[in-house]
């Protein structure tokens, strides 16, 4: 029964891992192309698929620091997942349906409560983001600089991304898919038949 608990716990692991580094990549390798491009359809596909894969890396984060994430864990984990769906929708739309529409369509189209929903959903993300990493950092169990990457920088790419292409945008994206990457690759380490040296709720950097 052990074993098999730990085979179920090991895959979930693997899977949540396996889509952060994909949805890392799908967020950093694009990124790093606008710097020389600007924004593309080419750049613009894996952009909007990237929030769905990193659902099922949180969910993993989540079960992972749970049994030390407290009373506050089990908020931030929901919010944040929340937000990202929200977001992840928002994104979909920016860069598969907006991102093909002339300038004129898109001003007629972007009224009434679509900008207020739009806001509300990057700042349910953003507050998620925050709550989730100040849960990592006092959690220990990932390492410190993806925790606090999370907690700080995630927060602000949920407005930032918004703004015209530039170098700074480009390097913002690149930054958010390797936290996402750190992580998953932290994340792997901890699944059931890896040996651990140390304690088994801390992850080494």
């Amino acid at each position: 029964m052990a074993s098999s608990a730990n085979s179920s716990i090991s895959s979930t692991f693997r899977a949540g891992s396996l889509c952060g580094a994909l949805s890392g990549l799908l967020i950093a390798l694009p990124g790093l192309v606008e710097a020389f491009t600007g924004e593309t359809s080419a750049t613009s596909v894996p952009l909007a698929l990237a929030p769905s894969f990193a659902l099922p890396l949180l969910t993993a984060l989540h079960l992972r620091q749970g049994p030390v994430a407290g009373s506050l864990g089990k908020i931030a984990a929901p919010v944040n997942l929340i937000g990202l769906g929200l977001f992840g929708g928002a994104a979909f739309a920016s860069n598969l349906v907006i991102f093909y529409l002339d300038e004129d369509v898109v001003d007629e189209t972007l009224t009434g409560p679509t900008i207020p929903a739009l806001i509300g959903s990057a700042a349910v993300f953003a507050v998620g983001c925050a709550l989730f990493g100040a849960v990592m950092i006092r959690a220990r169990v990932f390492p410190r600089v993806p925790s606090w990457g999370y907690a700080v920088v995630l927060p602000l790419f949920a407005f930032l991304t918004a703004l015209p292409d530039s170098l700074f945008t480009s390097g913002l994206h690149v930054l958010v898919g390797g936290i996402l990457m750190w992580l998953s690759a932290a994340l792997w380490r901890t699944a059931p038949g890896v040996e651990h040296t140390t304690d088994p709720n801390r992850i080494r950097v």
